[in-house]
């Protein structure tokens, strides 16, 4: 059996293609193999097609006629010009999945969030020609974020975002999320939580990794390296951890920044630097430093986690919290707002990590404090945590979520 993975990117280490990887490891644990079609991808047997990518001309240019910013003249032409590039971006895609004769579809978050509309209009008529049954694998809604509020094509995001046919199967990545798409949309979608490997054995030279990013980040031994493993986007509440090692104000603290700008443009990144530099916090953004996977010029993702010594990760809003549970699978302490899908589906396990609601307090600082000046107590604690994670997102919990949707679509091992 064979599942066919379509998305605007599939490739890099956004928290869509992590958890596309975590899919299709479980699908291909019930006997399907992978094939990935998107506008950027990296597996092998991939096929690009680069107009499905979001950053594509075309798809950039009906983005910003579909949610112009400020006031903007009526747009006559918009409904047709969008159904006709999906018409056109369908024409190229529909080859390319009957030439790998799938038996089950998988669309990653394009039919979820907005940032390429001829796209979600372009699987919609795939699906449709296809007949295929199919997963929609939703991360973020279109009413999650306040820049897609008022569309100049609402009766296409209202259409697409997401699709529905009888051989589609919804999954939401948080309880909250589901709630959403019933009350905007009245669709069921089966809550598949982000998951991590957690049987994944910690490599033999960990020691030895840790070292070596440490010293290509200019880190001397006394060095504490504090990881924001997320993009630098206003979200991910990253200038709470600027002012958390302004106030520790200790000169051996470094924060770390593993992820590019510039999905949502440079003005974020610009401002961290402002504040860090008038703080007198060292900060290192070093997006180029980290990649999927490690090669000759880039380490993993993973290696900056065994290099970090606490995390930050006070995000105002999350669709699950990818790189939390990454903090938790390498046994690494961290500071966490309580955004609302942590409340709802995260907190309840039982965890114990610093939290705060929305700004730093005394006592948040003044524990990390005391974690960072006691290793040993913070290996402790984030063992439990792993422990605990382990339990509750692990890969189990999410081959059980598929088992449903895929049963009522007729697909089984």
């Amino acid at each position: 059996m064979r599942a066919v993975h379509l998305a605007t990117r599939l490739a890099g280490t956004d928290g869509v293609s992590l958890e596309a990887t975590k899919v299709a490891r479980v699908l291909a644990d019930l006997g399907f193999e992978r094939r990935d079609v998107a506008g950027e991808v990296e597996t092998p047997g991939a096929v690009e097609v680069p107009a499905m990518h979001f950053r594509a001309p075309e798809a950039r240019a009906l983005g910003r006629r579909t949610f112009p910013a400020g006031d903007a003249p009526d747009d006559p032409t918009l409904d047709a010009d969008l159904a006709d590039a999906a018409d056109r971006l369908a024409d190229a895609i529909l080859p390319v999945v009957r030439d790998a004769a799938p038996d089950l579809l998988v669309v990653q978050n394009a039919w979820a969030i907005p940032m390429h509309l001829p796209l979600a209009g372009a699987l919609a008529h795939v699906v449709d020609a296809t007949g295929l049954p199919t997963l929609s694998h939703e991360h973020d809604y279109a009413w999650e974020r306040d820049r897609f509020a008022a569309p100049r094509a609402p009766t296409w995001i209202a259409t697409y975002f997401p699709w529905d046919a009888p051989h589609v199967r919804h999954l939401a990545i948080n309880t909250p999320a589901a709630a959403t798409l019933a009350a905007h949309r009245g669709l069921h979608a089966t809550v598949a939580p982000n998951v991590m490997d957690f049987d994944a054995p910690r490599p033999a030279d960990a020691d030895a990794i840790r070292g070596r990013v440490r010293a290509a980040l200019g880190l001397d031994a006394d060095r504490r390296l504090i990881l924001q493993p997320t993009r630098v986007v206003p979200r991910k509440g990253i200038h709470l951890a600027v002012e958390l090692l302004a106030r520790l104000d200790d000169p051996r603290n470094v924060l770390v920044v593993t992820h590019a700008s510039g999905d949502e443009g440079d003005a974020t990144l610009a401002a961290l630097r402002a504040q860090a530099d008038a703080a007198g916090v060292d900060l290192r953004y070093v997006p180029d430093a980290f990649g999927p996977t490690r090669d000759a010029t880039r380490f993993a993702l993973e290696d900056a986690y065994l290099a970090a010594d606490f995390v930050t990760y006070p995000s105002l809003y999350e669709g699950f919290g990818n790189a939390l549970l990454e903090t938790l699978a390498f046994e690494r302490m961290a500071l966490v707002n309580r955004y609302d899908v942590y409340v709802a589906d995260i907190a309840p396990v039982g965890l114990d990590l610093v939290e705060i609601d929305g700004a730093l307090d005394d006592a948040a600082v003044a524990r990390v404090r005391a974690l960072l000046d006691d290793p040993g107590t913070c290996a402790r604690i984030a063992r439990a945590n792993r422990a605990i994670a382990a339990a509750h997102f692990g890969l189990p919990a999410l081959r059980a979520a598929l088992a449903g949707p895929l049963a009522s679509l007729g697909v089984t091992a």
